[in-house]
């Protein structure tokens, strides 16, 4: 049976991998954390949509309320962000909520919820931190990411975003790596990583918080990847894709200014992937 609307795909993926890194990977990640960020996304959606009017109880189609948006933020939270307390993570996840609300220009939400979550919860918390390599460098684990998250931007229009994120950033490892000369295993270390490929599929490729046009994610996105690039290998932050995303998110409002396009919304994209089915099935 196939899923109406699109995050529900991403919420079934998120949640597949969070089940697989628990089941093969070791993680040494609690149940009830997972609980909290879930929970405490839900609550601050529904408090904050009541609070400032954006949500009624029931549409002009009698629907019920969408928490998707807070149910994939609470699961990239829960995929990316370890704790040692429950409030860490229930911060985290009232924050990037929040920054949805708060951060907006022209009722667009210019922060990734789940990265600003990570960023605030390093930042304001003792014990919060972030594995980058907890996924191993496993292929296998690469074409599930790869074939999921293609599967989602193939639908979103948002391939262009990826490739020239991992692009640019695949070339400035290589020419760092024949400038010291080191043997092409090194490189190939580097890039294979599971949260690099879970960042560049599922995070930077927001389709709300993300510049509209083609041209401009193009340009963002490489700036991204050449902002990651300084900080991993010249500031020595791990975590570098992270801060570089946070960092570059305000971008994307001049980006906006000076590529004009349409914003981006999801009913449009449901309406027309429910098109194209119905013409391939009739």
């Amino acid at each position: 049976m196939l899923l109406k609307d699109i995050r529900d795909y991403q919420i079934l993926f998120l949640g597949l991998f969070l089940v697989l890194g628990i089941g093969t990977r070791d993680w040494t990640l609690r149940p009830e954390l997972i609980g909290v960020a879930i929970a405490t996304s839900l609550a601050t959606q529904l408090i904050l949509s009541l609070v400032i009017g954006h949500w009624s109880l029931a549409n002009d189609k009698g629907q019920s309320p969408n928490f998707r948006s807070a149910l994939i933020t609470s699961l990239g939270l829960s995929l990316l962000l370890r704790a040692d307390h429950w409030t860490t993570m229930a911060i985290a996840a009232a924050l990037a909520i929040t920054s949805k609300f708060i951060f907006q220009v022209g009722d667009k939400h210019f922060f990734n919820p789940a990265n600003f979550g990570i960023i605030s919860a390093l930042i304001l918390t003792p014990d919060a931190w972030v594995s980058p390599g907890q996924w191993g460098e496993e292929w296998w684990y690469g074409l599930l990411f790869l074939g999921t998250g293609g599967m989602i931007l193939q639908r979103i229009g948002r391939w262009d975003t990826t490739a020239a994120f991992l692009g640019s950033y695949s070339l400035l490892e290589a020419i760092r790596n024949l400038w010291l000369g080191w043997t092409w295993d090194v490189y190939w270390h580097r890039l294979m990583s599971g949260s690099l490929l879970l960042f560049a599929l599922f995070m930077i490729t927001d389709p709300r918080s993300i510049p509209n046009s083609r041209i401009g994610r193009v340009v963002w996105a490489i700036c991204i990847a050449g902002l990651t690039f300084i900080l991993r290998n010249y500031f020595f932050v791990s975590t570098a894709v992270f801060w570089a995303l946070f960092a570059l998110a305000p971008l994307s409002i001049l980006i906006d200014v000076l590529w004009l396009a349409p914003r981006f919304a999801w009913q449009e994209k449901d309406e027309e992937a429910g098109e194209e089915l119905l013409t391939q099935h009739s």
